[in-house]
Order: structure tokens, then sequence, then C-alpha cells
């Protein structure tokens, strides 16, 4: 247990990461998602072959991937374009709508009531992101992406409990690495005629970061993850990933000194945020109490 709970917290912190790496390479948002999607796909795709799990799916099944796929890869470039437009802090903390969103969008998606405690925990972290807004509009189009970033990574997480009931995790991951690659690829060449990138390929050192995000940050972390849902449940999983935008903003800090560029209206808007999460936090783990007391009224004794 004490192994699966370290991996699990490498995970996280690794995931956090993400968004630092994504300050580091130069490339363009779009382009740094494209080579993140296929070197990952390349590494699992070898993996899977190897270890003989590789499984050919139907051109059906596949298509349902790919869409999914796409969803993860638009959500990765407004991510990236948030840190790009404004810095590590203000992206992570915008991505604490996501609850928000979810609130709204997975009632409609799988076709059951608005939860309205959600709904009031979410509009605490828009009200978090307003502050933000208010007293740093310099960063208003790295917000504008955030906000998207945060809409779509509440879309996928919801079709992905769908296809997880009928194909493994790997096979989900390899087929939405190559969806969202070849999605971009058919993007991309569209948006640089309206918007030329300053360069295409990536510097050596650029390769290095790419290679440490898809290798590590993605496929090694992917790993930790599956290999710590074995002993730990999803709830204590759920409940470790809201470090993510904590270690992120915390090394934000320690790495590019952001903490300097950050007025007070950022600690209280992340004050608002973690008011929320806590307090999602506490209501999980109530509910999950209540329900272990009513399976166990409920067990016939004898």
């Amino acid at each position: 247990m004490k192994k699966a709970f370290i991996q699990l917290h490498i995970a996280v912190f690794l995931a956090g990461f993400t968004a630092i790496l994504g300050k580091l390479i130069t490339l363009d948002a779009g382009i740094l998602v494209w080579y993140r999607m296929f070197i990952t796909f390349i590494t699992l795709a070898i993996i899977l072959l190897f270890s003989k799990q590789f499984v050919l799916l139907s051109f059906k099944d596949s298509l349902r991937i790919f869409v999914v796929g796409t969803i993860v890869a638009l959500h990765w470039v407004a991510f990236y374009a948030s840190v790009k437009f404004s810095n590590v802090a203000v992206s992570l903390t915008c991505l604490s709508a996501v609850g928000f969103f979810t609130a709204i969008i997975e009632p409609v998606i799988q076709k059951r009531r608005i939860d309205l405690y959600e709904l009031l925990l979410g509009l605490f972290a828009i009200a978090g992101i307003y502050l933000i807004f208010d007293f740093h509009p310099q960063y208003k189009m790295g917000i504008l992406f955030g906000l998207i970033a945060a809409l779509l990574a509440s879309i996928f997480p919801v079709l992905n409990k769908n296809l997880l009931h009928k194909f493994s995790p790997k096979t989900v991951a390899l087929y939405e690495m190559f969806g969202g690659c070849a999605a971009l690829s058919i993007i991309l060449p569209f948006y640089f005629i309206m918007v030329p990138s300053a360069t295409y390929l990536p510097t050596m050192e650029d390769w290095l970061w790419l290679l440490l995000l898809a290798w590590v940050c993605t496929v090694f972390t992917f790993i930790l993850q599956l290999n710590a849902l074995k002993k730990i449940s999803s709830f204590t999983a759920n409940l470790t990933y809201n470090l993510e935008p904590v270690y992120g903003i915390i090394l934000g800090f320690i790495i590019f000194h952001e903490n300097k560029y950050l007025k007070s209206g950022f600690y209280f808007g992340l004050g608002l945020i973690l008011i929320a999460v806590v307090l999602q936090m506490v209501r999980e783990r109530y509910r999950m109490i209540k329900s272990r007391r009513m399976n166990q009224i409920g067990t016939p004794k004898g």
C-alpha cells in the first residue's frame, strides 16, 4: 500500500510538471502537442506490441476513440497556449474551472439531474478565476485559453468512462494518442496559413523536454497511475490529483519566480478555489462513509 501511495504522488507531481515543460519548450502549442502525442503513440505501440497486448479494433470503435483523442489534443493545445500567453500558475488555476463545467456537462451526457451543490462549488472556482482576471488583465488571453482547456477537460473523462467499460486503459490511450495526432495533422496546416509559426522543428533542447514530456510525464505517469490504482481506491486517487495544480504552481514559483509577478488578487482567487476543492473533498468523503454504512446495514447477518 505504501508503495502505491508513493507511485501515485510521483504521478501527480509529474502531471503538475507538464506545465513547466510547456513553458520551457519553444514550439507553438499546437506543434508541441503534435510531437507529444506522436512520441507517446509510438512508445505505447512498441510497449503493447512487445508485451503482446496490442488489440486491433474495428473501424467503428476506433473512430469513437479517435473523437475522444481529438478532444484530448485540443485540450492540451488550449492548456499550453494558456501557459504561453500567461504563466504556469495562472493556467493551472484556470483548470480549476473543470468542476464547474463538469457539474453541467456530465449530467447532460449521462442524462441525470444537475447537482446544485456541485454547481455551487464550481461557481466558487469561477469566482476565483474572475478575481485573478480582474487583478491581472494582462493575462486575459492566457485565462481565456485556460477556460477553454478546462471546458474540454470536463468532456473527455466522461466519454472515457464509457470507453473503459469495453477496452483496456492502454488500448484507449494508444488509440487516443493516434487519433489526436491525426486530427492535429489535418488542423494545423490550415491554422498555420492564418497564423504562421516562428519555428516548426524542435531545437536540441526542445527534443530533450519533448522526450521528457512524452516518456516520463505521459507514458511513465500513465503506468504509475495504473499500478497505484491496483491498491488504492478511485476516491483516494481523485483526491490526490487535487494536488496537481499545487505542485505545478510551486514549481512555477521555484523555477520561473512567478510569485514576483502575481498580485494579491491571484492569492484571493486561489483561496476561493481551494475552499471549493476542500469542500468537495469533505463531501465526497462523507458520501463514501455513508455508502459504506448503508451497505453494512443492508448486509444480511449469519
